[in-house]
């Protein structure tokens, strides 16, 4: 077992945390969740080494991203995390690409408050049915959907939405599902969050967009605030 409904084998909650929710609250909209549907963009960064992660996910908080997910490949993910979590303890952090049981208990041991995979596994799923930490599995087909949802999921992630057609394949894959927040992930730009958001998306996942491959290489962490600041723009802008 990841997380205990009652006790939490992993001891005390990390510092972004202050304190579990009741039971019935985690039911409905935990504290993650609902800072993903009030930003509507989920900064996803992946780094080759650890301190140019650090430096670029504080110039995506400069920027003004709010939800922000390291990816478990990128070397010193876990400390970035901490970091994190310790410099701005009232936004919302998260870990991605999470595999396995292992990859989340070590995530969430640095504080992560949402773990997200490209598919699903069901034991993380299970084991974080009532637990303060979300969980977002990937999905791509209806019967994936289906299942993610009986198992307890209030959130799904669709991966990859581009290559299967973008916001036209968002637009019907939420059709049958318009009770279940459904996050759009992979090969996003700024331009298309709106277009996202509008086919159904209660939120749209930017990795390349806000941290550009030629920008991460040549450092320059002002220009990835800048893209940071413009997503959070289009985002704010597109809300209903």
């Amino acid at each position: 077992m990841l997380v205990a409904a009652a006790h939490s084998p992993l001891g005390p909650a990390p510092p972004c945390r202050r304190g579990a929710p009741p039971a019935a609250a985690l039911r409905t909209t935990p504290k993650a969740l609902a800072a993903i549907l009030n930003s509507r963009v989920i900064a996803c960064l992946r780094a080759q080494d650890g301190e140019t992660a650090m430096q670029a996910a504080h110039a995506a908080v400069r920027g003004g991203v709010s939800v922000l997910e390291i990816v478990m490949s990128t070397p010193g993910a876990l400390e970035v995390i901490d970091d994190l979590c310790r410099s701005y303890p009232s936004l919302t952090f998260g870990v991605g690409t999470v595999l396995n049981a292992d990859n989340a208990r070590e995530a969430i041991r640095a504080g992560a408050q949402f773990l997200m995979s490209p598919g699903t596994v069901m034991e993380i799923l299970n084991d974080l049915e009532e637990s303060e930490v979300l969980y977002i599995p990937g999905v791509l087909t209806p019967t994936e959907v289906i299942s993610a949802s009986n198992a307890g999921a209030k959130v799904v992630k669709v991966y990859p939405v581009s290559v299967m057609g973008g916001e036209v394949y968002m637009l019907a894959l939420k059709k049958p599902f318009p009770f279940l927040s459904m996050v759009a992930s992979q090969g996003i730009s700024i331009n298309a969050i709106k277009g996202y958001l509008e086919a159904g998306a209660s939120a749209v996942v930017l990795s390349d967009a806000i941290f550009d491959k030629e920008l991460m290489r040549g450092r320059k962490f002002d220009e990835i605030s800048e893209l940071a600041n413009q997503a959070t723009l289009q985002a704010s802008q597109s809300r209903k």
